[in-house]
């Protein structure tokens, strides 16, 4: 079952965070010749550990990454690559031809897109150097870390009211900053009530001691002392392939800002032999367990296609 015509493979799974490298070891253990793609691009490489995967918690993204490498490896049907994809298309025949950029081409009768998210959030001084560590956008997952410091939350009206609602869970000194916006007198009232502060002053910055969070600073020259910051994040696709392969994709809006390919519960992208699986599928906020999850299902619907025959 792990022959196959020459230059075609069962599947190509684009991606190998938790979502395609789930999805490959669903394939692998279903027998079928998969190639799995990695451009090294996984979105949590930055943290100092993975927060709230069972079994996983805390553990060193990058030692995650390559223990799930070497036990795909022990499956003779598949084949990791690093590598980036420029385009992807859909033959005529029913199958996929994906372009690397380097001009390598590969071909398969399925394919699994997990390519993860581009992270997109406010280009302040000091953000990109503390991203994944004192300054997130997931409470799940780095909220613990952080807990009990004084906070700051970082979005515009009735997400940034949200937000630090919600974040009262790991600290009672939360400050919502909305970065010179102003909140209307409803959004105001629901942060007094909740015990929740507010400065609407523009940010000039943030400052501290390499990736720890000291203060924001403002464009008046006066600062907030703040041990944390969570922000409001758009999502995006990272290329065009699953627009060229077929797929539809989401349009981020105010509270879910993820622009998301759109699948069914059993992953399919309705492009025939398609599946999206992990944060590029998902329109709400993303997880390593639910990444995961939704890898086992992509590999699951591909293997019974594959099985089935069309």
């Amino acid at each position: 079952m792990e022959g196959n015509d020459t230059g075609m493979r069962d599947c190509i799974v684009v991606g190998a965070g938790a979502a395609g490298m789930s999805a490959a070891l669903t394939l692998a253990r279903a027998r079928r010749n998969t190639l799995v793609i990695d451009a090294g691009q996984q979105s949590n490489l930055a943290a100092a550990g993975i927060g709230g995967l069972l079994g996983h918690d805390r553990r060193p993204p990058a030692k995650f990454y390559a223990s799930g490498r070497a036990e795909l490896m022990a499956y003779p049907s598949v084949e990791l690559c690093r590598g980036e994809v420029a385009h992807g298309v859909k033959e005529d025949d029913g199958s996929f031809t994906v372009t690397f950029s380097d001009g390598r081409r590969e071909r398969a009768r399925s394919m699994v897109l997990a390519p993860g998210m581009n992270y997109r959030y406010p280009p302040l001084p000091g953000m990109n150097e503390r991203w994944g560590h004192s300054v997130f956008h997931c409470p799940f997952c780095h909220g613990w870390e952080v807990r009990d410091r004084p906070m700051g939350v970082l979005a515009e009206g009735a997400v940034g009211v949200h937000g630090a609602l919600n974040l009262r869970a790991w600290s009672d000194r939360i400050t919502l900053l909305t970065n010179g916006s102003e909140l209307s007198d409803q959004h105001r009232e629901q942060l007094a009530v909740g015990g929740v502060g507010l400065d609407e002053r523009p940010i000039a910055g943030l400052d501290g001691p390499g990736t720890e969070l000291r203060s924001a600073v403002f464009a008046d020259g006066g600062e907030l002392p703040i041990g944390a910051l969570l922000v409001k994040t758009t999502l995006y696709q990272r290329s065009t392939l699953a627009r060229d392969l077929g797929a539809s994709l989401t349009e981020p809006d105010e509270m879910l800002s993820v622009e998301a390919i759109k699948v069914d519960a059993m992953t399919r992208t309705g492009v025939p032999g398609l599946y999206a699986a992990g944060d590029a599928a998902t329109s709400v906020p993303p997880s390593m367990a639910a990444a995961m999850a939704s890898g086992y299902l992509a590999g699951a619907a591909a293997a019974v296609q594959l099985a089935a025959g069309y």
